[in-house]
């Protein structure tokens, strides 16, 4: 027979353990260790999932040739006429938005949501996502992240033998959970030593600029260490100073990790006159250059005056509500459209 001190004890047991459990997810201990963290996905179905009037417009030279529902653009190369090569082919200043990368930003490691939800888990220790609260009360978040080579026009086969997209297939290319600098601010400094300059007040003022430019148009380019109403640009890993959702979170950090990816030259240039006669290096990613458009968890297929993607750096307020929800919608993944011009040649 259970005796009184006995239920007592096992009642205290049990509560500790609830409040166990509540420090290790409030605190941003690992999920996984609490049991808490999912694997789930969905491939982005390129009928439902893909807006795909984000690649207009299409321009000759500085003349707009097509769009729909006033799609907004950069400036392209003034003269309709181009010639590449050593030995010159003449043709056509040819500009247009391709889909042609894919970034999700994941809780658990090695979860790869735009593969349907494969829990790859090779073996190799990574720290899962987290939030805390630090001693000031701001709510601080980690992320890990992956970028996918995603040239939906060219494998899909929508548009044949144009000679401006990227031919490849779709590829996993980077895991962050493989990458120690995505998980320490210091060590991330061998990758942006700038970003000491831009640690004050000042340059942290000066985003509120960039904000305003990506609410009603493009982030500045200038402007580099912002990323516009997502805060600041740097450092380029997967820590978030403050927290205010997943989505705001999620944009933030994809454009670091592309931006990232410009630093290792993982990522070129391929939009203005530079990039008539092929990709170029550019190290220090331009804003200006890329629109997204959130496929997961919620695809984000909805016309906001006319569009269903965003600039670099514009708020999520008015088009980021009921885009999250409890445990499978917690993991977000974006299309990449990036802007290209291309010398069409005869």
């Amino acid at each position: 027979m259970m005796t009184p001190a006995t239920r007592r004890g096992k009642a205290r047991g049990r509560w500790c353990a609830g409040v166990l459990l509540l420090a290790l997810w409030g605190f941003g201990i690992p999920a996984q260790a609490a049991g808490l963290s999912t694997c789930t996905g969905r491939f982005p179905n390129p009928i439902t999932d893909i807006c795909w009037s984000c690649i207009l417009p299409i321009s000759l030279g500085g003349q707009r040739l097509a769009d729909l529902g006033g799609q907004e653009d950069i400036g392209n190369p003034a003269s309709p006429i181009c010639s590449c090569g050593v030995n010159p082919t003449i043709g056509l200043s040819i500009g247009f938005w391709e889909p042609a990368r894919h970034v999700e930003v994941v809780r658990r490691p090695f979860c790869l949501v735009s593969l349907g939800g494969v829990d790859l888990n090779p073996g190799i220790a990574a720290p899962e996502a987290g939030r805390h609260t630090d001693a000031s009360g701001e709510q601080n978040g980690f992320y890990q992240a992956h970028f996918y080579v995603n040239p939906a026009l060219y494998w899909l086969q929508v548009i044949a033998d144009f000679p401006c997209l990227e031919r490849a297939g779709f590829d996993l290319a980077y895991l962050t959970e493989v990458d120690p600098l995505w998980n320490d601010d210091e060590l991330t400094l061998i990758l942006n030593p700038e970003a000491a300059l831009f640690a004050n007040p000042v340059a942290i003022a000066a985003c509120a600029a960039d904000c305003v430019a990506a609410t009603f148009g493009f982030s500045r380019a200038e402007l580099f260490w912002c990323a516009g109403c997502q805060g600041g640009m740097y450092p380029l890993d997967g820590h978030s100073s403050y927290h205010l959702g997943g989505v705001r979170t999620a944009e933030l950090l994809s454009q670091r990790l592309t931006a990232k990816m410009h630093r290792e030259l993982l990522a070129w240039g391929r939009h203005g006159a530079a990039g008539l006669c092929g990709p170029y290096f550019l190290p220090v990613m331009d804003k200006a250059a890329y629109k997204t458009q959130l496929t997961y968890p919620i695809a984000a297929t909805g016309k906001e005056a006319g569009r269903c993607c965003r600039p670099f750096g514009r708020t999520t307020v008015l088009w980021g509500a009921a885009k999250e929800y409890p445990v499978k919608g917690e993991d977000f993944a974006f299309m990449l459209f990036r802007k290209g011009n291309c010398c069409v040649g005869y």
